[in-house]
């Protein structure tokens, strides 16, 4: 009988090694488009597509003034301080809407409207309530992802096994024990799925309140680089949100993810 062994992971070297060459590869690809479609045949402008030397030229502007580093650590307070707010508030009300039938009933049919609304259509109320300062953007951030938090912590706690709960009940646990013993824990994954979920809207969040209200940050960088710079300027900075975004998802996140399916 033929006995399944787990495929060996590979070493980290190799991982790093698999990544730099496929960031390679994309390079090599978008200077070729560039080269063929811009400077051979002339079929785009230059100011409509970016050319990766411009964009490193770019990075080395943004690296040598300060503005990057400086745009990052703005946007990374505010991201902190925001969603940790937006996981308490999300968290706890989802919690709250799955216990309690009458705020179920109340509740759930109008936080998932609410969290269709896109972040743009909350800076009005967050200029009228806070003018142009820090708060107004922490506040984008908040209501940005704390709908979308508390919709997947109540649809995680709903979705549990019926399983576990009757062996939960079989075994004497009632009522909060039975929700903190039983319920809970099982819907740990569920959980951990809702702070990704609503780190991804956070973010997107951010961005928006940085564009129109800020007076530092990555998202005050993309405005600007729109405005005065050009097309590489804004692939630029396009491309550290999107590395910020990617890097805090798969370390944090997904080590986060791996630990707990290990666990549970």
């Amino acid at each position: 009988m033929k006995t399944l062994t787990k495929k060996a992971e590979a070493p980290l070297w190799l991982k790093i090694l698999k990544i730099i060459g496929i960031i390679a590869a994309v390079i090599l690809v978008w200077q070729v488009v560039f080269t063929l479609m811009v400077e051979v045949f002339e079929i785009w402008k230059p100011y409509v597509f970016p050319s990766p030397m411009r964009v490193l030229r770019a990075y080395k502007k943004l690296i040598t003034n300060g503005s990057l580093f400086l745009g990052i650590g703005q946007s990374m307070k505010r991201i902190l301080i925001g969603y940790s707010i937006a996981v308490v508030i999300g968290v706890v009300s989802g919690m709250l809407i799955a216990r309690f039938d009458f705020l179920a009933k109340l509740l759930r049919p109008i936080v998932p409207a609410i969290q269709s609304l896109p972040s743009v259509c909350w800076v009005p109320f967050a200029i009228l309530w806070y003018g142009l300062a820090e708060s107004a953007t922490i506040f984008i951030v908040v209501v940005g992802s704390a709908f979308s938090i508390c919709t997947a912590v109540d649809s995680g706690i709903r979705e549990v096994n019926p399983l576990y709960v009757r062996a939960g009940l079989t075994m004497g646990a009632k009522g909060a024990e039975l929700y903190t013993r039983v319920i809970l824990p099982a819907s740990v994954p569920a959980l951990i799925g809702a702070l990704r979920h609503g780190w991804s809207f956070a973010w997107r969040a951010l961005m928006t309140g940085e564009m129109m209200m800020s007076s530092k940050g990555i998202g005050l960088m993309l405005s600007q680089a729109r405005e005065i710079g050009g097309i590489n300027e804004v692939t630029a900075v396009m491309l550290v949100i999107i590395l910020i975004s990617m890097v805090i998802d798969k370390l944090i996140f997904g080590l986060i993810e791996k630990k707990a399916s290990r666990w549970n």
